[in-house]
């Protein structure tokens, strides 16, 4: 499944509807440790296809869905599961963070 790339239109169905659990990366074009994650988000999103949705969402494109949740800072990824938050991290995670963080939340 690739990375569906969100908007305040298709937040709703994409992350709140969802079936499956989803992780939202909260970025920006200029961030450079954002950057860094895109590579291992990617990667990892990979490994959990059919169990877990991966997602994007470019804070500054979508500014009222960031404020509605909190983020501060970039990259911030909120783990969603049937349309509430369950895990909540900032900052870069390594691949190993990344996959530890996922199996905690599923």
């Amino acid at each position: 499944m690739a990375i569906v790339h969100l908007t305040d239109a298709n937040f709703e169905k994409e992350v709140i509807k969802s079936d499956l659990p989803v992780l939202v990366d909260f970025f920006a074009e200029w961030c450079g440790p954002c950057k860094k994650l895109a590579v291992v988000f990617d990667e990892v999103s990979k490994s959990y296809d059919g169990k877990v949705k991966f997602a994007k969402i470019n804070i500054e494109e979508g500014q009222a869905i960031a404020n509605k949740y909190g983020v501060m800072s970039v990259p911030t990824l909120i783990f969603f599961k049937e349309g509430n938050i369950s895990a909540h991290k900032s900052g870069f995670l390594t691949k190993e963070q990344l996959v530890k963080e996922i199996n905690n939340n599923l």
